[in-house]
């Protein structure tokens, strides 16, 4: 037990299974499977990004223009919807990607090939991707009553019980598990961040792992822009606006270092679902959404310091282990 609490993902579980409990004595039905399930369903979106955006810090980068990926990409499915209603939703999640991917790439390609700092680029695709939304749309938007049944109705569908968004979620979950831990792109991800010198030496190329970084990343954003727009059945120039800043949180909270190297696909899911329960408990106690706010801006600069504490002492036990050998 004292080893297991050695992990962040554990410590989570456990501020999870005590905030729920502490909003189930007030309202017991907070704590009911079916409503769980819900919370999970809500946060679905969130944690798929927060699984694109993982894989772009542990590279020692950030990506910004995650939300207006999704913005962007959003829109042109949904306008596509609008004009040709009969193309089939599966295309439209292939075009979603795809165009999500390009993005990412551009992004990718001018940290790898111009050698400027992500934090940089990303602020400034961040305000491109907008403009160009509004560009595309010419400031329009596209309601409800201008989508198809089917491309509205697709992550709704519910499979054995759960929704089909859900599912998408825990599909995701296991494809960035898989890839992280059992491939050669998941070791040199995590190289590329641990210590790019080295990493250059084991023969990674460092440039080209932030490129695949970024690719990934922005293929998530694309799959969520349509899931986003689907999902509330409206797409603007201000969809998401904002929605990078939870993004990150999500990643900061579950452990995953901004310094790179170190974090979990678990860690990741779990900082979303903290923040996706926060957000649907506060409002079951009537707190108002500026104490939410503090509450989430809090617990990100309590997951910053405890970060910064775990590697502190990661790094005194490695050399108090080169210094015994």
């Amino acid at each position: 037990m004292k080893n297991l609490f050695k992990y962040r993902e554990a410590w989570l579980l456990l501020a999870i299974a005590v905030v729920v409990g502490l909003i189930s004595t007030r309202f017991p039905a907070f704590a009911r499977p079916d409503n769980l399930a819900q919370v999970f369903n809500d946060t679905s979106i969130l944690m798929i990004l927060a699984l694109g955006q993982m894989v772009v810090i542990l590279t020692r980068g950030i990506d910004l223009s995650m939300a207006a990926n999704l913005c962007f990409t959003g829109m042109v499915v949904a306008m596509l919807n609008a004009a040709y209603p009969g193309i089939p939703i599966p295309l439209l999640i292939v075009i979603a990607l795809a165009v999500g991917l390009v993005l990412g790439a551009i992004n990718g390609l001018l940290v790898w090939r111009l050698d400027i700092p992500s934090i940089v680029v990303t602020l400034g695709t961040l305000t491109i991707y907008r403009g160009a939304t509004f560009v595309l749309s010419g400031g329009a938007w596209v309601n409800a009553d201008q989508m198809s049944p089917a491309f509205i109705g697709f992550q709704r569908a519910v499979v054995a019980g759960i929704p089909v968004l859900s599912w998408v979620a825990i599909g995701v979950i296991a494809l960035f598990f898989v890839l992280m831990t059992r491939t050669a792109l998941g070791r040199s991800i995590y190289a590329a961040g641990v210590n790019p010198t080295a990493a250059v030496y084991a023969g990674i190329n460092v440039g080209r792992t932030q490129f695949v970084a970024f690719c990934i990343s922005g293929m998530i954003s694309g799959l969520c822009g349509y899931l986003w727009i689907s999902r509330y059945v409206i797409a603007s120039v201000e969809v998401a606006n904002g929605y990078e800043l939870n993004i990150i949180a999500a990643c900061v909270i579950g452990g995953v270092s901004i310094a790179g190297g170190i974090g979990s696909v678990g860690g990741a899911v779990l900082g979303a679902l903290f923040l996706g329960i926060i957000s649907n408990a506060l409002p079951v106690i009537n707190i108002s959404p500026f104490w939410q706010m503090a509450i989430s801006g809090s617990a990100i600069i309590l997951a910053v310091v405890l970060n910064a504490r775990g590697e502190r002492r990661q790094g005194r036990i490695i050399l108090k282990k080169a210094e015994a050998r």
